[in-house]
């Protein structure tokens, strides 16, 4: 039965608040608001005008106040059914944000401390066949932390205390806007003798022919039934399997076949082939209760040292080495509550047309909703699941905090293990890399509080609850400092916050913010096996920043503008525009320069990555979305529009990367890597065009590449292939393969600020079937497609045509709304 409708919601100063008379059936409640269930305080005052839009302008600093208040949300419902002796009725609340007190019928039934976690109260004793009376008291967090100035923590000293979404407290892409509230479904739930506490399922051994299925149930058989038994059936489009287990005790274990396997793959590799897993729990021949999940049949493992003996850090799918190709995943909005499962569809669909194969769930905000994991298993998409611990030490040595996240993990584990789409538990979010770097620098002199959370707590559990599944223990992590590229992951952060990188344990800590010292050209120094952070700022979309800026703000350099960016120095987005654009001077040079550096940075670091397979096996870069409209590392802004990242990535995470890699004074490499199972063979074409179209040079090469390797085909000298008198600033390099579905790559041999572009020559018509055709007639830099219209997507935008090409752009909603074509806007840097 769910109770998702009909709640009221009042808030009350601290103290103010009758608790006795407000949780009573008699409390008359009738003008109190209406509330979003699921949802939270702040989704429910915009709904009703109570509160300005939070994402508008500076309208976040007016809504601090909610989170210092009391919030009541209250609720009537009729429960008509007879419970019988041998039955039990369970009330449960699938996500409670965060310090709840829970009433029924004005008594008190229980407490809350983590928003994390589904919370579960057995009511068999107290609920009346009738009307029943639900109250819930939402306490501010500042009323359970503790505010402790000698332990470090970005973002407020009280969030480590605080079992919730961290980045509630602030980021640096991202709002302060403390959340409360019912924020996932509230259901009752009626059990007859004995119900199923938590159903694993994974796949122990595979081979072409068989797989080896063990199924793991857990049975509180409350009523001490003697004539327990489950039916477990795995099914998909040609096979079905069904076998009675009887239950002899509380945990049961068995091990079937299943023959001619149809296996899950990343959706670079395979189809993400799915099964449905049900167990039906049986009491005395009538079924008590059931579970249902989708199952993939696949083994994954780890790799850390290789064949030769080197260090890496290789997933390996079904026998098959993979490169990690994806990005960071941050909560999907501010109020993730309320946010709709469109949204993360949408998202996750867009990160599959990418070629991504891995998204990585960031350690400071939310395990996320089951329509993210259940998209990632159909997309073919794995996901890197840090555990919710960020940025701060945490009060490893409270018994009742360590209580509380021990519960947590045990809970969030059962939850999420049996999707095929989980590839990593990570203990928490650079935690390690900070500590050590803070203690080395002086800035603190405590030990690593959390250690015994990552190193004993997490490790044991993980140990009982998913032994098959790699466990590490922070991102990044490994080696001699935490962020040794020679070792585990790393988080490169020299581009963007000129980190100096590598180091060792007790170096000092480096940082230079310089041009050169941020450049993203910093990125093919880089020796990582696996790089789980990376990346630069961009602007948002024009319509996303113009419908959340006051109105005569919107220009570059207003304090609204700067208000968009939370993060501290702003001067590194100048300093990397700088090196390769040059500094804009007004809105729209911003809006292209900085999309443009964003895009260039990603193309030449993920590049750079992927030839280096198979030593290097991963890239997932920071980030994929935003949780605001503002300005960030995210490649698709808060109203889903991709960036022009977004579009780069479409072409540099394809399956077969045709790439040049050329730095200035150095020969011209070709390289071709094949993400693929099978061998790549194809016919290679390497031109280079003066600005008019001219081909100037051209080679043809027949290649042959080894499944998931990567390959340098030749290299050429630049002066023996530019004619007299031209320059580099005025050529560009096509590469292109006769294979259909092999995207060309184009790249200039200057800095952008350095070329020689000439005037735009460039038409366009709007044709039939929500397609637009373009015609170059000059070479044409950073074309630039604009609906002002929110969840437009392009089939590809902000890209390059050499003269006299041609091009069709096809365009859709994700929500296939109409289009507002007759709003179109074509634009280029020339």
């Amino acid at each position: 039965m769910l109770l998702n409708d009909g709640w009221k919601l009042k808030g009350f100063e601290i103290g103010k608040d009758n608790e006795a008379e407000l949780a009573s059936p008699k409390m008359l409640d009738r003008f109190w608001m209406t509330a979003l269930v699921p949802g939270d305080v702040h989704s429910t005052l915009i709904k009703h005008k109570l509160i300005p839009d939070p994402f508008v302008g500076h309208n976040d600093q007016q809504c601090q106040w909610i989170e210092d208040r009391v919030w009541w949300y209250r609720k009537k419902f009729n429960f008509r059914e007879k419970i019988a002796a041998d039955e039990k009725v369970e009330l449960i609340f699938d996500g409670l944000d965060t310090f709840a007190v829970v009433y029924l019928n004005g008594l008190k039934i229980g407490s809350t401390a983590n928003m994390f976690m589904e919370h579960s109260f057995d009511i068999t004793a107290d609920l009346k066949q009738g009307e029943n009376t639900l109250a819930v008291k939402f306490e501010p967090v500042s009323q359970h932390t503790v505010h402790n100035i000698n332990m470090w923590g970005n973002y407020g000293k009280e969030r480590p205390w605080a079992r919730k979404a961290q980045m509630n407290f602030g980021w640096d892409w991202g709002p302060r806007l403390v959340t409360a509230g019912i924020w996932q479904d509230v259901r009752l739930k009626k059990y007859k003798q004995a119900k199923l506490e938590s159903v694993q399922a994974q796949t122990v051994e595979l081979s072409r022919e068989t797989a080896q299925i063990k199924i793991d149930l857990e049975i509180d058989n409350f009523n001490k039934s003697e004539q327990l038994a489950a039916i477990i059936k795995l099914n998909n489009q040609t096979t079905e399997l069904e076998f009675k287990q009887e239950i002899t005790a509380s945990r049961e274990s068995v091990t079937f076949t299943v023959e001619d396997p149809e296996l899950w793959w990343t959706n670079d590799l395979g189809p993400a082939n799915l099964y449905q897993l049900e167990v039906e729990l049986m009491a005395a021949g009538i079924a008590v209760d059931a579970y249902q999940s989708e199952f993939g049949i696949r083994t994954l493992e780890v790799e850390m040292v290789n064949q030769t003996g080197e260090n890496v850090f290789t997933f390996i799918l079904n026998g098959i080495p993979i490169f990690a190709k994806g990005a960071n995943w941050i909560p999907v909005d501010n109020f993730f509550a309320a946010a709709d499962n469109s949204r993360y569809v949408s998202l996750v669909k867009l990160a599959a047309e990418a070629g991504m194969n891995m998204l990585r769930v960031w350690g400071g905000g939310i395990y996320e909703k089951d329509i993210f994991y259940q998209e990632c298993n159909r997309q073919g998409i794995l996901v890197w699941q840090d555990f919710m611990f960020a940025c701060a030490v945490y009060p490893d040595y409270n018994k009742d905090f360590m209580d509380n996240v021990a519960r947590e993990i045990e809970f969030v584990v059962k939850r999420l293990r049996n999707h095929p789409c989980l590839a990593i538990w990570c203990g928490n979010n650079e935690n390690h890399w900070i500590h050590e770097k803070k203690y080395t620098m002086g800035e603190i002199d405590y030990r690593f509080y959390g250690e015994k959370i990552y190193d004993q707590l997490m490790p044991e559990l993980l140990a009982e609850l998913d032994p098959g599944r790699l466990y590490w223990p922070s991102s990044p992590y490994g080696g001699n400092d935490h962020n040794d590229p020679n070792l585990g992951d790393q988080h490169n952060w020299q581009v963007w916050h000129g980190l100096i990188e590598p180091r060792k344990f007790g170096e000092e800590v480096k940082e230079d913010f310089s041009v050169e010292g941020v450049s993203f050209k910093n990125f093919k120094k880089d020796q990582a096996n696996f790089v789980s952070e990376f990346g630069m700022h961009a602007s948002a979309n024009k319509y996303t920043l113009s419908k959340n800026i006051p109105a005569g703000e919107y220009y570059w350099g207003s304090t609204e503008m700067n208000y968009r960016n939370k993060d501290v120095h702003h001067e590194k987005g100048i300093l990397l525009m700088e090196g390769y654009t040059g500094r804009p001077n007004n809105i729209v040079e911003y809006l292209n320069y900085s999309m443009l550096t964003q895009a260039e940075g990603l193309k030449y670091g993920i590049e750079h990555y992927r030839r280096r397979r198979p030593r290097t096996s991963g890239s997932l870069f920071w980030q994929l979305n935003d949780s605001w409209p503002g300005t960030s590392w995210s490649v698709i802004d808060y109203y889903l529009l991709p960036k022009a990242g977004y579009y780069y990535a479409k072409k540099f995470f394809a399956p077969i990367l045709i790439s040049l890699n050329y730095d200035p004074g150095n020969p011209l490499e070709i390289w071709v890597t094949n993400d693929l199972a099978e061998a790549y063979q194809d016919q290679l074409q390497f031109q280079l065009f003066d600005f008019a179209g001219q081909e100037l040079y051209q080679i043809t090469l027949q290649i042959e590449v080894a499944p998931t390797a990567s390959k340098l085909i030749t290299s050429l000298n630049l002066a023996d292939i530019l004619p007299a008198g031209v320059t580099a600033a005025e050529v560009v390099v096509k590469l292109s393969a006769q294979q259909q579905g092999v995207p060309a790559n184009l790249y200039y041999l200057v800095d952008n600020k350095d070329l020689r572009l000439p005037e735009a020559d460039l038409s366009y018509q709007i044709a039939a079937e929500q397609k637009i055709i373009l015609k170059a007639k000059t070479q044409i830099r950073f074309v630039k497609l604009e609906i002002p219209q929110k969840e437009v997507v392009f089939s590809d935008n902000f890209f390059d045509l050499t003269a006299g090409e041609t091009k069709e752009v096809t365009v859709r909603h994700l929500q296939n709304k109409e289009v507002k074509l007759d709003k179109l806007e074509v634009s280029s840097l020339n």
